[in-house]
């Protein structure tokens, strides 16, 4: 069975208390703007890639996890996010330890390599309900795409 989705478990260190409020404070605005002025949910829909995305903050605030499940090449998704939402990500980053040089837009090869290097994998096999069906075909069945 050729399963079309992938999994991404993108775990980042906080630098400090100070940071998690800076970052708190920039992801509660991002998050609470409606979905229109929202650029991750408008970058997200215009890429069709992806079925679901979620930050979470963990261990006492003292790391991010970016939790999605996409379509397509690893690289080319971390491109795209890149082109639509790089800006976001060099936010984001400048909080966390150990982060790529930036802008990410700058330095695209340190920046995959960060995501690969904290991503958590999962233990496979990766379970979906729908293994072959792309966000695209989802959205077409339900007349939205």
């Amino acid at each position: 069975m050729n399963i079309v989705q992938s999994p991404l478990t993108l775990i980042m260190t906080i630098k400090s208390p100070d940071d998690f409020a800076q970052l708190s404070g920039l992801l509660t605005k991002i998050q609470s703007a409606p979905p229109e002025q929202n650029p991750i949910w408008v970058a997200l829909t215009k890429l069709k890639t992806v079925h679901f995305a979620r930050f979470v903050f963990l261990a006492n605030n003292t790391q991010l996890a970016v939790i999605t499940t996409y379509d397509g090449d690893f690289d080319k998704y971390i491109n795209d996010f890149i082109d639509t939402i790089g800006d976001v990500f060099n936010a984001l980053l400048s909080h966390m330890q150990g982060a790529p040089p930036l802008p990410v837009q700058q330095n695209r090869d340190a920046f995959l390599a960060y995501v690969k290097q904290n991503d958590l994998r999962g233990l496979d096999p990766f379970y979906s309900a729908y293994p072959q069906a792309s966000v695209v075909t989802i959205l077409d069945a339900l007349n939205q795409g």
